[in-house]
C-alpha cells in the first residue's frame, strides 16, 4: 500500500473487467497502472473518479486480503455512476483511498454474526463475508439475511448459490415481489430473522441497506436480545465528497465520510427517519 501520494489526488488504476449485475448495478475490477494496490479493511471505501464527468465515494467489494485488485459494485443512479456503467476493461478511471471506519470485524470474533443486507447493500458487507469465511473457526454461527425488491436485483447470483450450498453460512433470502416464478420468501428482510439460528445475546450484526431497512433490521434485532452495542450500520449512501467539505452527510454533529460510514447504532439511532439534522 502506497502511503506518501497524496490523498486529495487520484491515482490511475485500469479496470481489468466490468460484468453486469443486474439491470442497474455492475462490477468493476480495478488494477492499479503505476505502484502497489490498495489495502484496505471491509467496510471502507474508495472515492471512484471518472475524468471528465465527476466524482463518487463507493464502498470496496472486494476481498480485504487481495491489495492488488480493488473491486467496486456500482448501482447507476446518477451523471457519474451512469458514465462509469459503460466503462469496459481497458478504460482508467481515478481512484483515492481508502477512508472511512470499517466493519469492527476483528472485534466481534468469538461471537455468532448476523449480517443483513438490503439490496445494494450487500455490497458493502461482501468484504465481511470473505473474511469470515476464511477465517471461519474464529466466529460462532454465520448468518446472511439478504433481501430484494425483486428476483432480478438480487447480487451476486452464483456466488450466493455458493454460499447456501455450504455448511459454514446459513443464508437465507426474501425479496418484496415474488415475480418471475419465484418460490422463495416473500416480504421484507425483517421478515426472515425468525428462520435464522443464532444466540441473540452472543451475537454481532452489521447491517447495511436503505435508511428504512436498517432502522426497522435494527429494532427487530434488539427485541430478539441483541446487545445494542453490537449492531452495527453503514451509512454509506448519504456520502458525497468523501472528505467532509460539502456538509452533505453530516448527519447531527458527525460526517458519515469522516466518522463513519459504519457506526454503532446507539450512536445514530435517533437520527434514523429525521430530516434535517
Amino acid at each position: 500500500m502506497e502511503t506518501n501520494h497524496d490523498a486529495m489526488t487520484p491515482r490511475l488504476f485500469e479496470i481489468k473487467s466490468a460484468a453486469r449485475e443486474n439491470y442497474d448495478t455492475f462490477t468493476l475490477k480495478l488494477a492499479p497502472r503505476e505502484g502497489d494496490g490498495i489495502l484496505f479493511s471491509p467496510g471502507q471505501f474508495n472515492m471512484l473518479y471518472s475524468f471528465g464527468v465527476g466524482e463518487v465515494p463507493i464502498s470496496i467489494s472486494g476481498p480485504a486480503s487481495d491489495a492488488s485488485t480493488l473491486v467496486h459494485t456500482i448501482r447507476a443512479v446518477g451523471t457519474v455512476t451512469s458514465a462509469m456503467s459503460s466503462l469496459k476493461a481497458g478504460d482508467v478511471i481515478g481512484v483515492r483511498g481508502p477512508f472511512g471506519a470499517p466493519w469492527p470485524i476483528k472485534d466481534m470474533e468469538g461471537h455468532d454474526i448476523v449480517v443483513m443486507a438490503g439490496g445494494i447493500g450487500l455490497a458493502p458487507l461482501r468484504p465481511v463475508i470473505y473474511h469470515i469465511l476464511a477465517n471461519r473457526a474464529k466466529y460462532g454461527k454465520v448468518v446472511l439475511l439478504y433481501g430484494a425488491r425483486s428476483p432480478e436485483d438480487i447480487l451476486f447470483r452464483k456466488e450466493i448459490e455458493k454460499w447456501r450450498g455450504s455448511l459454514e453460512m446459513e443464508t437465507i433470502l426474501t425479496v418484496d415481489r415474488g415475480v418471475g416464478g419465484w418460490k422463495g420468501n416473500v416480504g421484507v428482510v425483517t421478515t426472515i430473522i425468525g428462520k435464522a439460528t443464532f444466540d441473540p445475546s452472543h451475537t454481532a450484526a452489521f447491517i447495511c441497506g436503505p435508511e428504512v431497512m436498517m432502522r426497522f433490521s435494527a429494532m427487530e434485532l434488539l427485541k430478539r436480545g441483541v446487545p445494542a452495542t453490537n449492531v452495527f450500520v453503514s451509512m454509506e449512501r448519504s456520502m458525497k465528497c468523501g472528505a467532509g467539505l460539502c456538509g452533505f452527510c453530516q448527519i447531527g454533529p458527525v460526517f458519515v465520510c469522516k466518522n463513519g460510514p459504519v457506526f454503532p447504532y446507539p450512536s445514530v439511532k435517533e437520527f434514523f427517519g429525521t430530516r434535517e439534522v
